[in-house]
């Protein structure tokens, strides 16, 4: 049963792509979000996408904020993002199986697998997505105007603290992040605290939930 026709008695989850090159803090912004959606009463299930692993998917386990059963890995086998856009086959299978075995869902996060600039999601596999990028491989990156930068429905600015270490300009960086993005929005965060998360949430909530 797919999301499209699940119970008409219950809506069907939304799905919230994540994306963002390799350690610019994906998992980190999950293990944030999912008790931030919980305590404005969503019903949170994860996707995992690695290569040839199922690390992601272990370490969102270990930590414990999710029922083991609500958090699935899909190994792409193949460069990451082909399984989050040309051909969502294994993410779509994962969605059914959550939204099978975990009727009450409300949202589903499914995280690509660490790639470049470059990476996109297909809109056939989510209703919504943003990427993830990291404020200390420099102030540079929105100039660079990759695909996931300027498309991405929200764009997130990572790792803000370690900016200083690197001579980045979070200021400069944010304005150029708009204007490649034709405004779009752009948000500031530091997982390792929790700033800005807020903010994330609340856009979540207004743009995909429908929150009041």
């Amino acid at each position: 049963m797919s999301p499209d026709t699940q119970s008409p008695d219950l809506p069907a989850p939304a799905r919230v792509g994540i994306g963002g090159p390799v350690g610019s803090g994906k998992t980190a912004l999950i293990e944030q979000l999912i008790p931030l959606l919980g305590t404005r009463g969503s019903s949170v299930a994860v996707v995992t996408n690695d290569l040839v692993t199922r690390e992601d998917a272990e370490r969102l386990r270990r930590g414990g904020l999710l029922d083991p059963h609500r958090i699935l890995a899909v190994e792409t086998g193949a460069c990451p993002h082909t399984a989050i856009r040309e051909d969502p086959t294994m993410n779509l299978e994962a969605v059914d199986r959550l939204v099978e075995s975990v009727p009450d869902l409300s949202v589903i996060l499914i995280e690509s697998g660490g790639d470049n600039l470059a990476s996109t999601f297909s809109l056939d596999l989510v209703d919504y997505w943003l990427f993830v990028i990291d404020a200390a491989d420099g102030d540079d990156i929105p100039r660079k105007r990759g695909p996931g930068v300027v498309r991405a429905d929200l764009l997130v600015i990572n790792k803000t603290d370690l900016a200083p270490l690197v001579g980045a300009d979070l200021g400069r960086m944010q304005q150029e992040a708009r204007e490649v993005r034709g405004g779009k929005p752009v948000l500031m965060t530091n997982c390792a605290t929790g700033e800005g998360l807020d903010a994330v949430v609340e856009r979540l909530s207004h743009d995909v939930l429908f929150d009041e």
